[in-house]
């Protein structure tokens, strides 16, 4: 027996792509699907191997670098089996040329697992503020996905009803960016139209996160493209809200971030935060309405009103009026009293602790009250604090119901966010804002990169970018900084 084995002829090794076979891009190595306008000289596997064993594949000869590289024959470092070129179709432009090139940032969300059509989804978690309110039950009710509009019932929400969910295909190829997910994604913009006199897109991507749960495998991806799509087609602004990326995005369970790829990309100088279901988990307003227990239905009806209002169902301003006349008589102390209470979101001391190391200045512009907002920004060493300002009756010391000044809603959030601007002499480009409900929109949009955290269906859609997990300090990696990296800074 060892002599027959010994005897053995060794086995066939597979056909695989040699070095002299790849190219510099990624789509062209990985996509198992071309247009038919990009004919292949080969039409299957079958073929390919029948080729491989008629004539085997010879190496190009690569001639070594005399100093004048060329685009057909660019400068080769070629020693002890090592190659190394020292230019590439994505490096800089030749003088006086300019290439836009597009960011694409990929979030696999991992909290938010989906499973096959063919099974019913999960029906989400009640609560006891779900079971309370009559807008949040409907929502527990649906197995619609919290993220997509309508949230809450049909009856009270007549739209069409919506389309059927892509099949899921991270359970196929891997709970992570896998490299299926980036070849499919390449190819979708590849689809686009590119920039007239471009004939070609090149790509490069970078892992920046990776899971420590199983194999090392890569959960936040990004890709550099070149050239981004033709801006007379389609604007960024546009090409964000595109039915195609949302498509892969529920096929592929991750969040696409897409940003020009410019200086001021990778240098943001200050970050405005809205407080409540942002900095912190909960709603102010709900945890004082939970206090008052007569009537013992008030902390439902104010849930549900907050609810709607970050829907953006209802006027901001009128709701939050009705919401506080509904806790007259509640003594001033319970600010401090709730101090306890509130829970700071998973990775915002982190990433506070980064943004100060990187000289960033930051703020909170919250919707809520003016004492617990600047008591959570002294805590977590935030530079500016704004919120609304209960009236107090000085007699008995108790809530009247009233606000003093002006009610910071989205107009009034938008108007601070470019005041604290020009007072520290920072660019709106070089602004970030992060917020959840409808009221968040406007200094998003003034911004020059506005975060859905966590948000509403409508803040995720017209949102610049969304992050959906379970860590603020997610957020540092849409400037492009690696996990390694961040941990230094949030040391």
């Amino acid at each position: 027996m060892a002599e027959q084995t010994g005897a053995a002829s060794p086995r066939q090794s597979r056909p695989s792509m040699t070095a002299a076979m790849r190219s510099s891009s990624f789509l062209r190595e990985h996509q198992q699907y071309r247009p038919p306008h990009k004919p292949e000289n080969h039409y299957g596997i079958d073929t390919v191997v029948e080729d491989l064993q008629a004539a085997p594949v010879s190496p190009r000869e690569i001639s070594h670098f005399k100093g004048i590289p060329s685009p057909e024959n660019p400068p080769k470092i070629v020693e002890s089996g090592m190659s190394h070129e020292l230019s590439h179709p994505n490096c800089t432009p030749r003088p006086g040329a300019h290439t836009r090139r597009l960011v694409a940032t990929l979030f696999y969300r991992s909290t938010a697992p989906r499973v096959s059509n063919a099974i019913p989804s999960p029906k989400q978690e009640s609560s006891p503020e779900r079971s309370r309110s009559p807008s949040l039950r409907a929502s527990a009710e649906s197995d619609l996905p919290p993220t997509m509009a309508p949230s809450s019932s049909l009856e009270s929400f007549p739209l069409e009803p919506p389309a059927a969910e892509p099949e899921p295909l991270d359970h196929l190829y891997g709970s992570y960016v896998s490299s299926m997910c980036i070849t499919s994604f390449l190819h979708l913009l590849s689809t686009f139209p590119l920039p007239p006199g471009s004939t070609d897109l090149t790509s490069a991507h970078r892992c920046l996160k990776a899971d420590d749960v199983q194999d090392h495998h890569p959960t936040v991806v990004e890709l550099t493209v070149s050239p981004a799509p033709s801006a007379d087609y389609l604007s960024l602004a546009d090409l964000r809200k595109h039915e195609l990326i949302y498509r892969f995005e529920r096929e592929w369970n991750v969040d696409v971030a897409l940003r020009v790829d410019n200086l001021w990309r990778r240098y943001p100088r200050l970050v405005v935060f809205d407080m409540d279901s942002t900095l912190i988990t909960q709603e102010v307003i709900d945890l004082l309405a939970a206090t008052i227990q007569d009537p013992p239905d008030l902390a439902a009806r104010v849930a549900d009103i907050t609810h709607r209002a970050m829907l953006g169902e209802l006027e901001f301003d009128s709701a939050f009026r009705e919401r506080v006349k509904l806790l007259t008589g509640l003594p001033a102390t319970i600010f401090h009293e709730l101090r306890h209470v509130l829970e700071v979101t998973n990775g915002v001391r982190p990433l506070l602790r980064a943004l100060k190391r990187l000289g960033v200045k930051t703020a909170v512009l919250s919707g809520g009250f003016l004492p617990l907002t600047s008591w959570l920004a002294g805590e977590l060493g935030i530079d500016y604090a704004h919120a609304n300002e209960v009236v107090v009756d000085e007699a008995t010391g108790r809530l009247t119901g009233e606000i003093k000044g002006r009610i910071v809603g989205k107009e009034r959030k938008r108007e601070l966010l470019i005041e604290i601007a020009e007072k520290e002499g920072v660019s709106l480009e070089q602004v970030v804002a992060v917020g959840d409900g409808a009221n968040d929109l406007l200094m998003m949009e003034a911004a020059g990169l506005g975060v859905a955290w966590n948000a509403k269906p409508r803040v995720q859609m017209e949102a610049s970018a969304r992050i959906n997990g379970d860590t603020l300090l997610d957020l540092l990696h849409l400037f492009g900084f690696t996990e390694q990296e961040v941990q230094q800074l949030a040391a």
